[in-house]
């Protein structure tokens, strides 16, 4: 059993109805809707540290921009990390404490590959089934949006606010994108266009990153109402190191965890359910780690598919200068969003991506210098400004769907350990042979749509560049209602135990085409459901 022999005996037995391990979105989403739809003692254990600090946020927010200090102080756990993390945040609150806070749906489509296009595998689910957990998610969170047309935004009722306003620049680079014949419309967000619940309304300062005024949603919110409500338990700083038996049966009988201000204290944590929202990381992670004689290579993996199909997406980008005079610099982060290319229709080839557009500021924010140096004074510095915009420049990016191959993984690393002693995840991202072969396909197809809309404004393209990072990762604990095939089924429970839910990014099939935040959301809350049926109302 990985790092058993460093476990002691158990200093302290927490027990409740139901606990929650990890502390970010998914979790959030499960601990509020148990906390709301059943009496169920609820503890939610997070390694990381809690950071209640929102009074503190500007300060940090002017440090960040001064000095380029995190404005995240102590977000991460030192030693815990490992090879192919996209981030080492660790915190009450996870990674959607610095998220920029973008919401897009995914489309039906990426829930039916297999059977719209001959290629991947369907979801357990369907748009249809999830589409009243977005909702819900949205509502939760707080978004702001627009409703785009119909045949390609599906949705069965409003957002709960209007879209944060567009800047003059991107109402001239929306004119401009739509010369193409492509419509476009703002991107939904996590930030408050009008008061809700509490929050302030966004002033677009640009500094998502660390919002300081609590207008972008974050999950500590969520944690600060539960824990000023009684409804939770938050153990803080306290790492579960592996999840355990009960003799004779495959049902979770406790977890180990240790106290990271006492390390000599070892945690007992005991209840008739367990609810895995570590991330796509280290929900898998921590399956692996506990493997016992029962389940040799970790716990839920008699598929042996834990850590497996670990997923994503790439992306195809472009910057263009636009024939438009613009004024860049306010609220840099919004885009305009298009699911044309989601909602594709029939295809000869599969390909399919999202669609999105910036303004790019480089070289063209206002200075205090000129290209000589010269430091420029009262009306010069407009001037100079004027004469640097006479066109303006556009970003432009799209999200493509990739196929993870089974080997795309996250196992346990033997060369890298923390300061208890368990090896750490070694993850390695790889395509399916499917999109190795569409790779080149995909990436011209793409292409032409840039330059399409480009040239179709009038435009120039200055750049265009692909990548091939899996960004928004996912997977490693896929859902499937077959238990030979995938780790969950379509609730997220585990199919070799009854008691064990994984929720949120690790139970995703595939990548899709946009940011996953939303639907990992929906997910958990959709889990969250299956979940309270089994809790005492």
């Amino acid at each position: 059993m990985a790092g058993s022999s460093h476990l002691p005996r158990f200093q302290r037995t927490v027990e409740s109805d139901v606990i929650i391990i990890g502390g970010g979105i998914s979790a959030a989403m499960v601990a509020e809707k148990l906390a709301e739809t059943t009496s169920a003692s609820i503890v939610v254990v997070e390694a990381g540290n809690k950071i209640f600090n929102l009074d503190e946020r500007f300060a940090h927010r002017r440090r960040h921009i001064a000095y380029g200090e995190n404005p995240w102080p102590e977000d991460h756990v030192p030693g815990q990390t490992g090879h192919g993390l996209q981030s080492r945040s660790m915190a009450v609150g996870g990674q959607a404490l610095h998220w920029g806070g973008t919401t897009p749906r995914f489309t039906p489509e990426d829930f039916r590959l297999a059977s719209m296009y001959g290629i991947g595998d369907d979801w357990p689910f369907d748009y249809d089934d999830i589409e009243p957990f977005y909702q819900e998610a949205e509502e939760r969170i707080g978004i702001a949006g627009e409703q785009g047309p119909d045949d390609l935004d599906l949705r069965s009722r409003p957002y709960p606010m209007p879209p944060i306003p567009l800047s003059y620049t991107l109402e001239r680079l929306k004119e401009w994108a739509e010369r193409s014949g492509i419509p476009f419309w703002a991107n939904p967000v996590a930030k408050t266009s009008v008061p809700y619940k509490g929050r302030n309304v966004c002033t677009r300062c640009d500094t998502c990153s660390i919002c300081p005024t609590g207008a972008k949603y974050s999950p500590d919110f969520s944690f600060q109402a539960l824990l000023e409500a009684g409804r939770i338990e938050l153990l803080e700083r306290t790492l579960v190191r592996r999840l355990v038996l009960e003799h004779g049966s495959d049902r979770i009988d406790h977890a180990v965890a240790v106290n990271r201000d006492t390390p000599e204290e070892t945690l007992q944590l005991r209840a008739p359910m367990f609810v895995l929202a570590s991330g796509f990381a280290w929900s898998p992670h921590l399956l692996l780690l506990s493997a016992s004689s029962r389940f040799p290579d970790g716990l839920a993996n008699r598929s042996g598919l834990v850590g497996k199909y670990m997923t994503g997406h790439s992306s195809v980008s472009a910057f263009a200068e636009v024939p438009e005079k613009l004024y860049p610099g306010m609220y840099q982060q919004h885009s305009l969003l298009s699911k044309r290319f989601q909602r594709p229709g029939p295809l000869d080839r599969y390909v399919r991506h999202d669609l999105r557009i910036w303004e790019a500021t480089t070289g063209r924010q206002p200075r205090l210098r000129n290209d000589n140096g010269d430091t420029l004074w009262g009306d010069a510095v407009m001037n100079d400004w004027r004469s640097r915009t006479r066109t303006g420049a556009a970003r432009l990016r799209a999200y493509y769907d990739v196929l993870p191959a089974r080997n795309s993984e996250l196992v346990l690393n033997p060369d890298l350990a923390n300061d208890w002693g368990d090896p750490m995840p070694r993850i390695t991202f790889r395509d399916a042979e499917e999109s190795i072969a569409l790779r080149e396909h995909t990436i011209e197809t793409i292409r032409n749509t840039l330059t399409h809309i480009i040239t179709a404004g009038g435009g120039s393209i200055l750049s265009m560049n692909d990548s091939n990072i899996h960004d928004h990762p996912g997977g490693g604990c896929r859902a499937g209602n077959d238990p030979t095939t995938s780790v969950v089924d379509a609730w997220g429970r585990t199919h070799d135990h009854e008691n064990l839910f994984v929720v949120g990014a690790p139970t995703a099939v595939t990548g899709g085409c946009a940011n996953g935040t939303l639907t990992y959301s929906a997910m958990s809350l959709r889990s969250a459901e299956k979940i309270g049926d089994e809790l005492p109302v």
